[in-house]
């Protein structure tokens, strides 16, 4: 079964480096994504309540962007990714999130589950 890919801009009153950090450290992520994040290299392991999910970095450009690959998802073209960007005119800062659903159906809980995710974030840094 093909996944639906789906797109989240949100904007966000921090700087792309703080930003950054909430989405390519272990620490981080501990914040606001997860209860635990432990890092071996590019393999990332996230620890929920009773349950873990282990993914890659795909890429990342420090500032900028990480992309993660779900070990689970190895069969398939889907991805999560966290992308900053900053409009060159008014330098308002959007985080861009990328991400898969299992079906059409399944895109509109998704989105609401980063919104809430997002929106601790925001709270957290203050933005």
């Amino acid at each position: 079964m093909s996944k639906v890919k789906f797109e989240l801009e949100i904007p966000v009153h921090a700087s792309p480096a703080l930003l950054y950090q909430y989405f390519a450290t272990p620490s981080g992520l501990e914040e606001w994504f997860a209860d635990k994040v432990n890092s071996r290299g590019k393999i990332i392991t996230f620890f929920w309540d009773d349950s873990e999910e282990e993914a890659t970095i795909v890429t990342k450009k420090a500032d900028e962007r990480i992309k993660y690959k779900w070990t689970e998802s190895e069969g398939d073209e889907s991805y999560f990714e966290f992308r900053v960007q900053v409009d060159p005119l008014t330098k308002d800062v959007s985080l861009i999130i990328t991400d898969y659903a299992d079906d059409d159906d399944a895109v509109e809980e998704a989105k609401m589950l980063w919104e809430n995710q997002i929106d601790e974030l925001r709270h957290l840094i203050g933005a």
